[in-house]
């Protein structure tokens, strides 16, 4: 009997229903795309449903004896490094699965031009021509504790100044690293560019994006000589669609590394030397599906997940304020490497609690 094989696209779940809900969307172009080769499906690593484990669920019950998971994280860090393979091991271990994984979206020729178009977007949006010569491109990315994954968006904001032209180019974070938005565009304004066009590289909306949104307005009115400009994120842009099949297919043709190079858990890193060698494991079982379970009760109570909890990366949707790595979750503890700069005059600090 012929081998079936699925494909799993493995988000990383918000608390907004918005980017559940665009994510899904994502997932279904790639479906329309290749579902007459393979069954798709997609789950989340927190937050919202379906759960990962739920997806591998239905493409099991669709006859599906090998899976090709596809992490839809633009960078490799912490998730893609080690949540998402947890739960995939852990899941093929309890079922006798085959479940192979792609590598990140990552620096992409496709990425790029998808970037590339979001922002010429918001330059055809714009009520006056501006020469790009006399603007400053600043790319947001997520922010990580992962050095090699936040220089990642450095080469990023290179690759787009250079190849459309850009006056100057800043690259910020959206949380955990530094610059964050709101310094960094202080200090940018300081350069005399007549616009600045703020890209976040992001896949979806929700939070981060809206304070990414919410600083830009704030420096537009501290600083109204200047143009500011938000480009729309990425979102399911016809070319990120085909940079997950185009990772999905990477599996067959054995294309699946990620830059293990610089990785900080596999070198010593500077700077994040303890870190190397830390074991491949998951610290979101206790957010699988939480958003559901928090507008359910059971048994005449309600759970309650209102925690902030940063495992060193930047996918803190209700909190990006709290840096402390000891965690008390129901009865179980779990504890991160603190990131090293998490006191950097532009960094998590100048954020402005909620």
């Amino acid at each position: 009997m012929a081998e079936k094989t699925g494909l799993m696209i493995c988000g990383h779940g918000s608390r907004d229903a918005r980017a559940v809900a665009e994510f899904a969307r994502l997932a279904a172009d790639v479906r329309a795309r290749v579902g007459d080769v393979w069954p798709v499906e997609h789950g989340y690593l927190e937050f919202a449903t379906p759960i990962i484990r739920n997806g591998l669920d239905k493409l099991r019950d669709q006859g599906c004896s090998r899976i090709l998971a596809v992490p839809g994280m633009l960078f490799a860090a912490g998730h893609a490094k080690n949540d998402i393979p947890s739960v995939l091991n852990r899941y093929g271990a309890e079922h006798g699965l085959r479940i192979d994984y792609a590598r990140e979206l990552g620096l992409d020729p496709k990425m790029l031009r998808a970037g590339a178009e979001r922002i010429g977007q918001a330059e055809a949006g714009a009520a006056r021509k501006v020469s790009r010569h006399d603007t400053l491109l600043m790319v947001v990315g997520r922010g990580s504790s992962d050095p090699d994954a936040n220089s990642n968006v450095c080469k990023l904001t290179r690759m787009l100044a250079e190849g459309m032209g850009f006056g100057w180019a800043e690259t910020a974070y959206s949380g955990v690293t530094f610059p964050l938005v709101a310094p960094a565009l202080e200090r940018a304004v300081r350069l005399g560019f007549a616009r600045i066009i703020v890209f976040p590289w992001f896949l979806f909306t929700g939070i981060l994006v809206e304070r990414i949104y919410a600083a830009v307005d704030e420096a537009a009115r501290a600083f109204p000589e200047t143009e500011f400009i938000k480009a729309p994120y990425l979102n399911n842009h016809p070319l990120v669609v085909e940079t997950f099949i185009e990772r999905a297919k990477g599996i067959l043709e054995d294309d699946t590394a990620m830059n293990c190079g610089l990785c900080k858990y596999r070198t010593q890193i500077l700077g994040f030397e303890s870190q190397l060698g830390e074991p491949q494991m998951s610290h979101h079982h206790h957010v699988e599906g939480v958003l559901r379970r928090e507008k359910n009760t059971h048994d005449g109570h309600t759970h309650d997940h209102g925690h902030g909890h940063d495992h060193g990366e930047s996918h803190i949707v209700d909190s990006e304020y709290d840096h402390g790595h000891h965690h008390h979750h129901g009865g179980h503890d779990h504890h991160h490497a603190p990131y090293p700069h998490a006191d950097h005059p532009l960094g998590p600090r100048t954020l402005k609690k909620d």
